[in-house]
C-alpha cells in the first residue's frame, strides 16, 4: 500500500448524494480479485454512453461529455469532492480499488457509508468528513476556479486552500498511522509479528521438511 504523507491535488466534484458502490464499480466488473485494472470502469454507467462489459477496450467506447470525470479541466484529479452517504450499498472492496486505480487518493464528503469507509482506509485512501457548509463552499470554489487544487497534509490534519484558508479535519490515530506508513492488514501483521512468523516457519520446516523440497 502506498504511503500517504501530503498531497497537492486537483479536485473533481461529484455533485450527487447517496453514491453507492454499484455506481462506483458495477457488478459485472467484480470477477477479478486483483487490486489493479478497475480504474477504466470507475463510474462506468456515468462515464460511458454504452453498456460496459469485462475485457472491453474502454479507450474505444463513447464517453458521456456531461460527466465530470470526462471533462478536460478535471483530468488527472486526485481529490474527489462528494456529497452525503458516499459509498453506500454493498460492501464490495472493489469500490476503493477502482477509485485508487483511477488516481484518487483523497475523498471529501459530509458522510460516508461505514463499510466503504473502513475498506477505503485499508486500501490507502484518505477519507475526510467535513460539515455540509464547508463541503458546499468547496463545491462552489471548484466550480468557479478551473484547476482548483487542495493541499492535504495528513500529518498536521490540515487542508490548505488556494486562498490561504485552512480546514482542520479529524482522522482516527490508528488509521492515520497505517496511511502514513503504507500498512494494510497484511503489512501490519508482518510488522507486528515478523519475529513470531519467522520462528514458526523455522519450526514448521524442521518438523515437516518434505513440504519444502526446494530448500
Amino acid at each position: 500500500m502506498k504511503k500517504f504523507e501530503r498531497l497537492q491535488g486537483l479536485v473533481a466534484p461529484l455533485d450527487r448524494a447517496n453514491v453507492d458502490t454499484d455506481l462506483i464499480i458495477p457488478k459485472q466488473f467484480l470477477k477479478s480479485i486483483k487490486r489493479s485494472g478497475f480504474g477504466p470502469n470507475l463510474f462506468d454507467e456515468l462515464r460511458y454512453l454504452d453498456e460496459g462489459y469485462p475485457g472491453q477496450d474502454c479507450a474505444q467506447r463513447p464517453r458521456n461529455p456531461d460527466f465530470v470525470l470526462n471533462q478536460p479541466r478535471y483530468e488527472g484529479a486526485s481529490v474527489l469532492l462528494a456529497r452525503r452517504n458516499f459509498g453506500c450499498g454493498s460492501s464490495r472492496e472493489h469500490a476503493p480499488w477502482a477509485l485508487e486505480d483511477f488516481g484518487f487518493r483523497v475523498i471529501i464528503a459530509p458522510s460516508f457509508a461505514d463499510i466503504f469507509f473502513n475498506n477505503a482506509f485499508k486500501n490507502g485512501l484518505l477519507l475526510i468528513t467535513l460539515d455540509d457548509d464547508t463541503v458546499e463552499q468547496l463545491f462552489q470554489a471548484v466550480e468557479a476556479t478551473p484547476g482548483y487544487r487542495l493541499d492535504v497534509d495528513l500529518s498536521a490534519q490540515r487542508i490548505h486552500r488556494p486562498d490561504g484558508d485552512i480546514i482542520a479535519f479529524e482522522v482516527d490515530p490508528f488509521r492515520k498511522y497505517c496511511l502514513e506508513n503504507g500498512l494494510d492488514d497484511i503489512g501490519l501483521t508482518l510488522t507486528d509479528n515478523s519475529e513470531a512468523i519467522r520462528e514458526f516457519e523455522t519450526r514448521h520446516r524442521a518438523a515437516q521438511p518434505w513440504l519444502f523440497r526446494d530448500a
